[in-house]
């Protein structure tokens, strides 16, 4: 069964991470069946990370939208995968990751991420990341399951 429109509200039930560092604003879609969830970010101009990335000519660092993909990750576990809902995740690995064109204020992010395949406490999916339907960046994603004291 699809989920759709997942508010702010939720998210923050969901993901650990606050202001300035929660990078999903809402989530469009979770289709369990398929293994995808397609989330947005919505790039403001007032970003903190603008004032130094670059001034003057400002551009969302690709490290963000990795960790926004990864938070769009994060999301879909914490939804689907019953027993990781009260688990911690850390990023394990980022593999292929490719960056096509900027991120600037005013764009919208649609991340999506498909392909959940789980090894005991590790999970790898596929993430990208499309501003006005043009890939922005690409990347496969590990994430590992850690005991809260451990992280």
């Amino acid at each position: 069964m699809k989920i759709l429109n997942l508010e702010a509200r939720r998210i923050l039930t969901l993901l650990p991470h606050r202001y300035p560092f929660l990078l999903v604003d809402r989530v469009e879609e979770i289709d369990p069946e398929r293994a995808y969830i397609r989330a947005v970010k919505n790039v403001s101009h007032n970003e903190p990370f603008f004032l130094g990335h670059f001034p003057g000519n400002p551009i969302m660092p690709g490290v963000l939208i990795i960790e926004a993909m990864a938070q769009t990750g994060g999301i879909y576990i914490k939804v689907v995968m019953e027993d990781c809902r009260d688990k911690l995740f850390v990023f394990a690995g980022i593999d292929r990751a490719r960056f096509r064109r900027p991120v600037l204020p005013g764009d919208t992010l649609v991340i999506e991420a498909e392909g959940f395949k789980r090894r005991g406490h590790v999970i790898k999916s596929t993430a990208r990341a499309t501003v006005n339907g043009k890939l922005a960046a690409e990347a496969e994603i590990t994430a590992a399951m850690v005991e809260e004291e451990n992280a």
